[in-house]
């Protein structure tokens, strides 16, 4: 919520949030702290605060242009909920005239790890800004109830959990809602985020929540995960959530919400309840039947497949390989796939794996040790600096490398004068447009899944960044090959040789150009035939039938045919 102007320009280039899908990996069972709004009348002041106080002496954060009242017009308690309402009407407070009022409410109740669920019906009326969400207890922020005694932390550094937003994303479909996560290492930026569709939103209540654990915070809309923040590395700039967060509710109008037309009078956002759960059973007995195996290994990932029981309901893994590791969690019972990635192609590794659940108690016989090799990169890379839109200083590197029936493209960009990056994989036909998971730096990912063998597929990258935005060239790959792109065609109109297809004892090449060498591959990557001659006919009648890609040379030309041999 609280967020400045720069996320104005990034929203421009946010067309398509990326969506993590994540079931929770710690249930939440005991209820520690709720309001449901019982008795009419004014909020309950031994849970909440009234945050009245203008943070920087005449206004609010992010150009918003309404005051924050401790009235019992703009917060009130009725019919077993709790109704914010913001108002068209001038009212002076703090020497400053504003022509806005609303409510912005603090918990006085603050937590660390847990489920947050809220039972609301959130207004969409142009201009207004509702927000359900958590800042640190320690945010250094004027007002706020834990400010005296706590507010020793600037913001972002406390981090900022914003269970439900509406009204900050115009370019999203109607009812759309979003939720994010605000730390150092995004620069107060609205980077990481996820959305989703409440269907009827405005006119029916949905359920609102947030579950925190010490590996991820996941959001649901309705009991349905949507979005999972979970850096791969956390530290003080990635993960400020090791310490207590408290609830904030309220309507912010206008700023980065847009303009309020002038037909506004009011709107209104009523809560039916507010619940944090945690788990406050102790728990003194270990994990139980650990099992840890070898699933999937490719070029540069290891699946590993991991169960184990726990009366607690969580087991806790983590996995030491070399000097890095990683900690997750998940269901007792239930087997749990861990993708290692990063790794490095043809090379041995070793994991060490260990159980325990939350509380620290561990597996008996920790730990479990495997063994996998990864297997050679079967795929393309390279580096460019052409662009069908904007320009490169430097360039961009490239890599698709086939996994399986999935292709995995990986793009960096180069240079080293672009703010504020984000990437947005395009596909040519029939365009598509998907926004990529920032792996680090300027390194961005997409993987397309269920991909055919032998098909072509063509795909850009669109790099946007603060001022402007850069897209690549389309670059043609072929599903399960490890050929080069730098000078790819693909039986177009700008190609040096053609063959005919399909094929059965020869292939014929057709060309006006010196071939300085012929190579046909097989969809494994299996160099199978190789000329350092001249030559435009191949005898291919020893061949298996199916589908081949013959690679031409001629000085610096180099192309890539598809053959089929029947």
């Amino acid at each position: 919520m609280k967020k400045y102007l720069e996320i104005l320009f990034l929203l421009t280039f946010f067309c398509h949030s990326y969506t993590v899908f994540a079931q929770v990996d710690v249930v939440y069972n005991n209820l520690v702290w709720s309001d449901e709004f019982d008795n009419n009348g004014a909020v309950n002041t031994i849970k909440w605060h009234h945050q009245t106080q203008l943070p920087n002496g005449s206004s609010w954060y992010n150009g918003e242009v309404q005051h924050y009242t401790n009235l019992i017009t703009n917060s009130y308690v009725s019919d077993g909920k709790l109704t914010i309402k913001a108002i068209k009407e001038p009212y002076t407070n703090q020497g400053v005239t504003k022509q806005y009022t609303s409510a912005r409410l603090n918990s006085k109740f603050a937590f660390k790890y847990g489920r947050v669920d809220i039972r609301a019906k959130i207004p969409t009326n142009q201009g207004t800004w509702p927000a359900l969400w958590l800042l640190g207890k320690n945010v250094n922020e004027p007002g706020g109830f834990w400010q005296p005694q706590f507010g020793n932390t600037n913001w972002p550094a406390c981090g900022e959990i914003d269970i439900v937003e509406h009204g900050i994303t115009p370019s999203q479909p109607q009812n759309y809602i979003q939720s994010a996560i605000h730390t150092p290492s995004s620069f107060g930026n609205t980077v990481n985020h996820g959305g989703t569709i409440a269907s009827n939103l405005g006119n029916d209540f949905h359920v609102y929540s947030m579950n925190w654990s010490p590996f991820q915070i996941t959001f649901l809309l309705d009991g349905v995960p949507f979005y999972t923040y979970n850096p791969a590395v956390k530290n003080a700039s990635t993960w400020p959530f090791d310490a207590e967060q408290y609830l904030l509710l309220n309507i912010a109008m206008g700023g980065v919400a847009g303009n309020i037309p002038a037909s506004f009078t009011q709107a209104s956002m009523e809560i039916d309840y507010v619940r944090v759960y945690q788990n406050t059973e102790p728990d003194n007995q270990p994990p139980t039947a650990f099992t840890a195996t070898v699933g999937t290994v490719t070029s540069s990932t290891v699946e590993l497949l991991l169960n184990a029981n726990d009366n607690s309901g969580t087991v806790v893994y983590m996995i030491n390989y070399g000097s890095n590791s990683i900690t997750v969690a998940n269901a007792s019972g239930e087997e749990k796939s861990v993708v290692i990635p990063n790794l490095l192609p043809v090379t041995a590794y070793t994991f060490s794996v260990s159980a325990s659940d939350v509380t620290g108690n561990a597996y008996v016989n920790n730990p479990i040790v495997l063994n996998a090799t990864t297997s050679a990169v079967l795929g393309c890379s390279g580096t460019d600096t052409q662009a069908q839109q904007g320009t490169f200083t430097t360039g961009y590197n490239y890599q698709f490398e086939t996994l399986g029936n999935d292709v995995k493209i990986t793009f960096t960009l180069l240079d080293t004068d672009k703010v504020g990056v984000v990437a947005f994989l395009w596909r040519q036909s029939p365009f598509t447009e998907y926004q990529m998971a920032n792996v680090s730096g300027n390194q961005f990912t997409y993987t397309i899944s269920n991909q055919t063998q032998g098909a072509t597929i063509n795909y850009a990258v669109k790099f946007a960044y603060a001022g402007g935005f850069s897209v690549t060239r389309y670059f043609s790959y072929v599903v399960g090959t490890n050929c080069a792109l730098e000078v790819t065609n693909f039986d177009d109109k700008e190609a040096h040789f053609s063959v005919i297809n399909p094929v059965k004892d020869f292939v014929q090449i057709s060309t006006i150009k010196t071939i300085d060498r012929v190579e046909i591959i097989d969809l494994m990557g299996r160099l199978l035939y190789q000329s350092n001659q001249n030559i435009n006919t191949i005898e291919v009648k020893d061949l298996p039938k199916g589908n081949y890609m013959l690679m031409i040379y001629s000085g610096l030309i180099k192309e890539v045919k598809k053959i089929i041999i029947k």
